[in-house]
């Protein structure tokens, strides 16, 4: 079966997406966010000495500059192949746009200062670009048409738990960014206890975000285990079942990641990937929602 140079494009975008947001959270985590104090350049050239927190801020900026030049280049394939849907390359174009919106947020995360609402709103474009990325490399599958969507009496209820589930993630990774923007990681520095009790006193509105972070963290374990559940036992397509055990998985392995974190005082490697994770299970999450509009395996055969 060949495979469209679009959809291996979109593909790409997807990883590549991961990858800068992982990236994006080691600079946080490591202080490099004013390592480069100016902007597009750094310290007036494109070419700083790659050192220290330069290393890690630079190079964001460059893989991020990358893949605003790569995605330009998977559209102009969907416009050149006609994808199976018209509206793919209308998403692509808006893509194009949100990513161009996320880079001069991030410059003016940078010459305002790392200014708490701007450094959040930069990750919330991020996850959306992500969640559309992952969105155009499904449903340009040359697969779509094998039986990769879910049975007719389990569609409705894996589409609304996996919709829903996504949006919660989304609005869980906001409030994340948040925590993290304002410096609310270690507002309640003990685990699994907060500040000692298992509902704190929210005498400061740190305590109350990170808090907050914490019981949607558990709330999107319960939808993902319930929306897993469903999709696992009554999904039907193998691809289906697939992605709900690796929601499920991942997000039980956010929540441990969330309470390491904390434990090891907000160290580069579990803070990261915690950020990795949630940005993994966003896609897991959409994917997943994107296949319930996919033909499932009765229907695959009788055509």
């Amino acid at each position: 079966m060949s495979r469209p140079q679009h959809h291996r494009a979109f593909f790409i975008t997807l990883f590549w997406t991961l990858g800068l947001l992982l990236l994006g959270s080691v600079v946080h985590a490591t202080e490099s966010s004013l390592a480069c104090p100016d902007w597009p350049t750094c310290f007036g050239t494109m070419v700083p000495e790659m050192t220290g927190g330069v290393f890690w801020e630079h190079l964001h900026r460059l893989v991020a500059g990358g893949l605003i030049l790569f995605f330009c280049g998977a559209t102009y394939l969907a416009w050149k192949e006609k994808p199976r849907f018209p509206w793919v390359l209308v998403a692509a174009w808006v893509g194009i746009g949100l990513l161009l919106a996320q880079a001069a947020l991030g410059g003016i995360t940078v010459l305002f200062l790392l200014p708490d609402a701007v450094s959040t709103s930069h990750l919330g474009l991020a996850f959306l670009f992500l969640a559309l990325a992952t969105l155009l490399a499904v449903v340009s599958s040359p697969s779509w048409n094998q039986g990769l969507g879910p049975v007719d009496t389990a569609r409705q209820r894996v589409r609304k738990g996996a919709i829903g589930a996504a949006v919660l993630a989304f609005g869980q990774s906001l409030v994340g960014a948040a925590v993290r923007h304002t410096d609310a990681g270690m507002a309640c520095p003990d685990v699994p206890l907060c500040l000692g009790e298992w509902i704190p006193p929210f005498s400061h509105p740190l305590v109350l975000l990170h808090f907050g972070h914490r019981v949607l963290g558990l709330a999107l374990l319960g939808a993902v285990l319930w929306m897993g559940h469903v999709a696992f036992w009554r999904g039907g397509s193998a691809t289906v079942r697939y992605l709900a055990f690796a929601a499920a998985s991942v997000t039980t392995a956010q929540v441990l990641l969330g309470f390491l974190s904390v434990y090891y005082r907000l160290a580069v490697v579990p803070v990261s990937l915690h950020t990795l994770l949630a940005a993994t299970l966003l896609t897991l999450l959409v994917a997943l929602a994107a296949l319930t509009w996919a033909p499932s395996p009765r229907e695959a055969h009788d055509s």
